[in-house]
């Protein structure tokens, strides 16, 4: 799912507004151009999916590397993401807590042995 796909989703799943060719349909008969929200890189809006997703339980970290790993409980659904972006890492586990289909091209995933879904970076430096 490319990242323009996703935020629509995301728009009428979880923001509750329509989506139409080139905007945001937000209620009231209010709207915003697409290019204004854009939760997989601005901070501000993914804090705002965040909060409008309501969720029971979450949680956002990083580690030395810079990977931000963030964890959302919505309902009995769970949603993990960790990559370098900390909008993209909040959206994507988001996404994957409401029950989207989280590309590998949006955050690459790696399955461990346990079956948990853990999501990878590769590091500029290479390692």
């Amino acid at each position: 799912m490319s990242d323009e796909r996703l935020t629509e989703r995301l728009a009428e799943c979880v923001m509750g507004w329509g989506v139409g060719p080139d905007r945001f349909m937000t209620g009231n008969r209010s709207w915003m151009p697409r290019w204004r929200f854009q939760p997989a890189e601005k901070l501000a809006d993914a804090l705002c999916l965040l909060e409008m997703a309501a969720p029971e339980e979450y949680s956002l970290r990083g580690d030395s590397d810079g990977n931000s790993q963030v964890d959302v409980r919505i309902g009995d659904a769970n949603g993990e993401a960790r990559c370098a972006s900390q909008p993209r890492a909040i959206t994507c586990a988001i996404a994957r807590a409401v029950g989207l289909d989280v590309s590998e091209n949006l955050n690459p995933v790696l399955v461990n042995n346990d079956g948990v879904v853990r999501a990878s970076r590769s590091r500029p430096n290479g390692k």
